[in-house]
């Protein structure tokens, strides 16, 4: 009898442990190539334009919804000056907020572009996933490595003769996952909603832009776990319009002034 009893409470542990694995909190490290073409690189203003940014993010999942967030009291200092210019970078992510429910397959962006806040309502769209024999150990968790493209636009910036230039180009993404089933919920940076189970690295074109997770925790407030809902409602094409134009305004307000660039990469 007391081992039958000793089975059945090692069962319950077993049990209350893959419970506990379906939520918590992860803490990313993302760092980005910044994507600005310069004709001249000897250019002073070219020699101020920052290589690289790095931010952190903080990933809380539960009853198979997650909510994506930027950890603002980890935020670095993005501006740069001299030569009496002054460059402020704006980068994607620093203000948003992404709410996932795998349940109905929908995510919810809660979108920041200067001062302006937008809520942008879609599907998850999933794509083609080749799954490797590959593994690698993230914060003592086996992960297996996914590989997968993505196909639209990215905001490419250049600069000739100190004028700063932005345009539309298509893109593909070569991304390569690295999930571990650990952690039984499709979450992640970037590409939620598509493996099976919590992505703990990514790498999105041979490192122009890679997550790392730094720390996870299975506490997690599961009531903050929810859909953001400040901000006008429009489509994703509607808000691809919308900063379109904010951006050709800003840059109209800035011609001439010749002494501050912003770049949203």
């Amino acid at each position: 009898m007391k081992q039958i009893l000793l089975a059945a409470s090692a069962l319950l542990l077993i049990n209350a442990l893959k419970a506990q694995q379906k939520e918590g909190k992860v803490v990313y490290e993302r760092t980005m190539q910044m994507q600005i073409r310069v004709a001249d690189d000897n250019d002073p203003i070219a020699q101020m334009l920052p290589k690289t940014r790095t931010d952190k993010f903080e990933l809380t999942f539960g009853h198979n919804q997650s909510l994506w967030i930027h950890a603002e009291e980890e935020m670095e200092n993005n501006d740069f000056s001299g030569n009496g210019m002054q460059i402020r970078m704006v980068g994607p992510g620093q203000n948003d907020v992404v709410f996932h429910d795998f349940n109905t397959a929908k995510k919810i962006e809660q979108r920041e572009m200067f001062d302006k806040k937008f809520i942008i309502e879609d599907s998850i769209r999933k794509l083609s996933w080749k799954l490797s024999d590959e593994t690698q150990t993230i914060l003592g968790h086996i992960c297996h490595k996914a590989l997968a493209q993505r196909y639209g636009q990215r905001t490419q910036m250049t600069m000739e003769n100190g004028k700063m230039e932005r345009k539309e180009v298509n893109d593909t993404t070569n991304i390569v996952a690295w999930f571990t089933t650990d952690f039984p919920v499709p979450a992640g940076p970037e590409v939620q909603g598509q493996l099976p189970g919590l992505i703990l690295g990514l790498d999105m074109n041979n490192g122009r832009m890679l997550y790392k997770a730094i720390e996870i925790s299975p506490k997690v407030d599961l009531a903050g776990i929810k859909a953001p809902s400040k901000g006008k409602k429009v489509t994703t094409e509607e808000f691809r319009t919308e900063t379109s134009k904010m951006m050709e305004e800003m840059q109209k307000n800035m011609q001439g002034s010749g002494n501050r660039v912003i770049i949203r990469n």
